[in-house]
């Protein structure tokens, strides 16, 4: 296979491909793979009606490919150089590769694991499940005289200057991940008119962006949620964002997707707070 870096110029080749993919995770939206193709020095590449993406760091491994599932996989996957590792495989294609590839050794990989929620859920914050977050926004509905904005040119200035902030109060210089998160998102706002499907909120309070969120419709019409950054000081922010987003912006979705954990430990708390319905499970394999 020949592999490129990763580039705008392929997005329209991978998303026709996307479509095909019977279930998608989170990890293969275009803006995903081109917001951390310099953090994983990703590499893509066309074989066979198949898009196949290469990580070459910290790591060398591959990601599950995108397309058409009903296949070939003992000749597709004899063309990998083995032996290979494989990542970010959703459980459809496990199931399939442990029907049709017996030798392969394939394993779950909980912290990859996207959490699913209902939208409907999220927007009415109805019963005991919710009442903490039901407060909470109604604390910040009530304390700050917020406006609601939408994601364009205007307002993508506002969302970097928040940006830089919360990077200066979670100390992101000190954490290797949140700082390659940080370049994640400066990358996808630098192209935010070229990548296909963006969309995003934010609230102003006076001149001041206090919470912004960025998403991504999936062809199998589910929201993905990528980031959601807000102001610590106040208070019920971030329940405010995702609550008016899904409300003002997302009336149309009924599955919001809001990644994974990655075995962290603050994250995974944060996202089982909001009650997930299920999760699209992961798993890695060797060649």
């Amino acid at each position: 296979m020949k592999f490129e870096p990763v580039t705008l110029d392929l997005q329209h080749d991978f998303n026709r491909l996307l479509k095909n993919t019977p279930q998608i995770a989170s990890d293969y939206s275009f803006a995903n793979v081109y917001g951390w193709a310099e953090e994983y020095a990703l590499e893509m590449a066309f074989e066979q009606g198949l898009s196949w993406i290469r990580q070459n760091k910290p790591e060398n491994v591959y990601w599950a490919p995108v397309g058409n599932w009903n296949a070939d996989w003992q000749k597709i996957i004899s063309n990998l150089p083995g032996p290979a590792n494989i990542v970010r495989i959703p459980e459809n294609l496990a199931l399939i590769w442990q029907k049709e590839l017996p030798e392969m050794k394939i394993q779950s990989d909980r912290d990859h694991w996207d959490y699913l929620y209902l939208a409907s859920e999220l927007t009415e914050l109805k019963g005991n499940r919710f009442h903490k977050k039901k407060n909470l926004y109604n604390q910040f509905a009530k304390n700050y005289d917020f406006t609601y904005v939408e994601l364009e040119k205007k307002y993508i200035e506002e969302a970097l200057a928040l940006q830089t902030q919360w990077c200066l109060w979670k100390e992101c210089d000190d954490s290797g991940a949140l700082e390659a998160e940080n370049q994640a998102i400066i990358r996808v706002f630098s192209s935010w008119r070229e990548i296909q499907g963006l969309f995003g909120a934010g609230l102003m309070v006076g001149e001041d962006m206090v919470a912004y969120t960025v998403a991504e419709a999936l062809p199998d019409n589910s929201l993905v949620i990528h980031f959601e950054k807000g102001c610590p000081s106040y208070k019920g922010v971030y329940q405010a964002i995702n609550k008016l987003f899904l409300e003002n912006s997302a009336r149309n979705f009924k599955t919001v997707n809001r990644e994974q954990d990655l075995g962290d430990m603050g994250l995974k708390k944060a996202k089982e707070s909001y009650n997930p319905f299920g999760y699209l499970k992961k798993f890695t394999a060797k060649t």
